[in-house]
């Protein structure tokens, strides 16, 4: 695993210095591996999803930026996996809980998984995703849990950027042509029901928000719609219905969609092609 060398100067902890660190006092270490585990796969699968935007973003301004977008999941994916594996008494590290798991061991939220559409698709996804995100984090600077905390701190600072970005685009193209509006409309549509989902708590978040170590869900709510809310007035794209609740089991109890198959297929292919091997 390489150092932790704080590119940007940012004098935060080492979030791979905490991997191995103990457990907060009053947490159960399985419990602990399961949350970062959930969000570490969050951001994986996130990422891959971005990254299949290279060669096929519309411009190449953007292309590079949904790069970097992805890279930073994917900085902060690496200790949240080194972390469930030192702490949830498995040993397994990043790269085996990357490329040796299936489907239905993965805990990401589905809004994550779901398969690219066109552009403005892209934007509405992004949007929703990095604004719950952005919230979840600012709640985990203040976690008991060194790491965790550690990991958020950073961040918070990429999330912040990345909402920028999303919410920019939504707006020009919302209130930009009849076709670009439609099509960010339709993009909303698509990606909405997955609202749900973000706001459900699962046993194990209850139980390390009530520690101190991580943050109930149904919590973010009013921060998130509150952005969303805002941004999507300045874009004049009407804001969607409230979805049902989530009450069936989901992404944090490993049940997917098939996309989450097709992606981990290509994600894993070289890894299990070459078990093993060190790059």
């Amino acid at each position: 695993m390489p150092a932790y060398d704080d590119p940007h100067g940012t004098g935060l902890a080492d979030p791979y210095a905490e991997a191995g660190g103990e457990v907060p006092g009053g947490v159960r270490g399985v419990d602990l591996g399961a949350y970062c585990l959930m969000l570490g796969d969050d951001a994986l699968v996130m990422s891959h999803r971005l990254q299949e935007w290279v060669t096929r973003a519309p411009e190449l301004e953007e292309e590079v930026a949904l790069a970097n977008i992805a890279l930073d999941l994917l900085g902060q994916a690496r200790p949240l996996l080194s972390r469930a594996g030192a702490v949830d008494g498995s040993g397994r590290d990043e790269d085996t809980l990357a490329f040796g798991r299936g489907p239905g061991e993965f805990r990401n939220v589905r809004l994550a998984e779901a398969p690219n559409g066109d552009f403005a698709h892209a934007m509405a996804r992004l949007l929703l995703f990095v604004t719950w995100r952005l919230a979840l984090l600012g709640r985990l600077t203040g976690s008991r849990d060194p790491a965790l905390a550690a990991v958020a701190a950073k961040g918070v600072k990429e999330m912040a950027y990345h909402r920028e970005y999303a919410a920019g685009w939504v707006v020009r193209l919302g209130d930009g042509t009849a076709y670009s509006r439609e099509r960010v409309i339709e993009g909303l549509a698509a990606v909405w029901p997955s609202t749900a989902e973000l706001f459900a708590p699962s046993p194990v978040e209850l139980r390390l928000a009530a520690a101190g170590v991580a943050a109930d869900p149904a919590s973010l709510r009013p921060d998130v719609e509150t952005v969303l809310t805002g941004v999507l007035t300045a874009a004049t794209v009407p804001v969607p219905a409230p979805p049902p609740p989530c009450l069936a089991p989901a992404g944090r109890e490993g049940v997917h969609t098939p996309a989450l198959t097709d992606l981990l297929i290509e994600m894993q292919s070289v890894a299990r092609a070459h078990p093993g091997a060190t790059w």
